[in-house]
C-alpha cells in the first residue's frame, strides 16, 4: 500500500456496495471500488455484478471460469478504496486506549500486539509497509501518538515517561543503538514535551517559535539600518545584505548535514550521544514537539558568534559591510526557524505544500537526504535530494 491512509470499512458496509451506481468487491482484506470498470469488463458488467459486495479472490484463480492477465490485478491495485473490519476488529479499536493504531487498517505494530491479544489472527490481515530506517509509514504516523509503555518493553531505549537527559547520558546504548532508536520517531501525548531534564532547567529546554522573531528581528534591523546608513549607496547595501541572506541558505545546509546529523563520525560514548541527542537527536527522536522544534536563543549565540566573527575576518575591510552581511544571514535565520515550525505544525499555501511534504519525509522516510528546509536547492547541488519512494518492508 502507498504511504497514504485508507479507511477501514465494515463488512456490512460493502455489502450494500452491490449495484451498477457502486460495486465494490474484496480479495482478503482489501476493499475495490470498481464501479468505473463495469463496462470495460471483457465479460460484461453481469459478470462482475454476481459478485458485487462479494470475495472474488476464488474466482479471479479460477482458470476454467475466467482467466485474468497481469493487467487486471494492476486495474484492481488501482481501485483499492480500504480495509475490511471484522467485529473483532472493530471492537478492539473500541475498547484501545489507542484506537488510532488499530485503524484505519493496516494496523500498527503496537495495534497488532493488541488485536493478538484479541484473539484476532494478524496474519491473515493487511500488513503495513514501512520505511525500515524509521519504522514509519507516512507523514501521518509522525501524529500518531506512541504508547509510552508498550514502546518501552520492546525497544527498550527511553523510557518516556522519565527525563530523557539522564536516561542518555547514564546509558550504555552504543552509538548504532542510538542511532537506530533516535530516528524511529514517537508522539508523546498528543504533542505535549517528554519531560528531558525533570528540574528546575525543564523550562529553559523548551521555546516557542513566536521567541525567534521577538527576540532577533530588533537586532537584525538595528545592523540593517546602521549599513544601510553607512554604506556609499542603498544598491551596495542592498547587494551585501542579500549575499547575507543568500549564504545563510549555504550555512542552513552545512549545519543540518554536517553538525546535526555528524551522526557516523561522532565517538562512541554516552557524553557524546548526549550531545547529539540535545543539538538534534530530540527533534528526530519526537518530531512533533512544539517547544523543541526551533533553536533556543542560548544555543543561537553559540553557534552565531562564531559566524559574526568570521564575518568580520572575510569583510575585513568595511565593519559597516561585514554587519550587513551578518544582518541578512541573521534575517535568514530567522526565516528558517519559524519555516521550519510552520512545517511540521501549520497547514500552508499551495505552493509551498511540497517544501512541508519534503522536510516530513525527511523524518519519515530517510533522515539521511533531505537536509534542506528552506530550500531543496543545495540538496541538489550536493547530489542529497529526497526523492519519494514507497515503504517496502512491511510490519510484523
Amino acid at each position: 500500500m502507498p504511504g497514504r491512509t485508507l479507511p477501514t470499512i465494515p463488512l456490512s458496509e460493502v455489502e450494500t456496495h452491490n449495484t451498477k451506481s457502486s460495486c465494490y468487491v474484496t480479495i482478503g482484506e482489501r476493499v475495490f471500488d470498481v464501479t468505473d470498470f463495469l463496462e470495460d469488463h471483457p465479460g460484461g458488467p453481469e459478470f462482475i455484478l454476481e459478485y458485487a459486495g462479494k470475495d472474488i479472490k476464488e474466482i479471479l484463480q479460477d482458470q476454467t471460469s475466467h482467466a485474468h492477465s497481469e493487467a487486471a490485478y494492476e486495474i484492481l491495485e488501482d481501485s483499492l478504496v480500504g480495509f475490511v473490519a471484522t467485529a473483532p476488529v472493530l471492537k478492539t479499536a473500541v475498547d484501545s486506549t489507542h484506537p488510532d493504531q488499530v485503524v484505519p487498517l493496516p494496523a500498527t505494530a503496537n495495534g497488532n500486539a493488541e488485536l493478538q491479544d484479541h484473539g484476532v489472527q494478524t496474519k491473515d490481515l493487511p500488513a503495513r509497509p514501512l520505511y525500515e530506517s524509521t519504522g514509519m509509514s507516512s507523514a501521518e504516523d509522525l501524529s500518531k501518538e506512541t504508547d509510552l509503555d508498550s514502546d518501552w518493553k520492546t525497544h527498550k531505549f527511553l523510557d518516556l515517561n522519565r527525563p530523557l537527559f539522564p536516561q542518555i547520558l547514564f546509558s550504555n546504548f552504543s552509538k548504532e543503538f542510538y542511532l537506530e532508536q533516535v530516528h524511529r520517531p514517537r508522539h508523546y501525548k498528543g504533542g505535549a514535551s517528554a519531560p528531558l531534564f525533570g528540574n528546575f532547567m525543564e523550562p529553559l529546554s523548551k521555546t516557542a517559535w513566536y521567541v525567534i522573531p521577538i527576540m532577533w528581528l530588533p537586532p537584525v534591523m538595528y545592523g540593517s539600518v546602521i549599513g544601510f546608513m553607512h554604506l556609499s549607496s542603498t544598491t551596495e547595501a542592498a547587494g551585501y545584505w542579500l549575499l547575507g541572506l543568500f549564504l545563510w541558505t549555504l550555512v542552513e545546509y552545512i549545519l543540518h548535514r554536517f553538525l546535526f546529523h555528524v551522526d557516523k563520525l561522532m565517538p562512541d560514548h554516552p557524553v557524546a550521544l548526549t550531545l547529539h541527542f540535545l543539538l538534534h537527536g530530540i527533534h528526530h527522536y519526537l518530531p512533533m514537539d512544539r517547544y523543541r522544534l526551533v533553536m533556543p536563543p542560548s544555543l543561537f549565540l553559540i553557534l552565531a558568534t562564531p559566524f559574526y566573527k568570521l564575518a568580520h575576518t572575510v569583510f575585513w575591510y568595511d565593519w559597516y559591510v561585514a554587519v550587513t552581511v551578518f544582518s541578512g544571514g541573521i534575517f535568514g535565520y530567522i526565516c528558517y526557524d519559524c519555516t521550519h515550525y510552520w512545517l511540521h505544525h501549520r497547514q500552508l499555501p499551495a505552493y509551498v505544500r511540497d517544501l512541508k511534504k519534503y522536510h516530513l519525509a525527511h523524518h519519515y522516510q530517510n533522515f539521511e537526504l533531505g537536509f534542506g528546509v528552506t530550500s531543496k536547492f543545495w540538496d541538489y547541488v550536493w547530489g542529497t535530494q529526497l526523492e519519494y519512494t514507497k515503504p517496502v518492508k512491511a510490519s510484523q
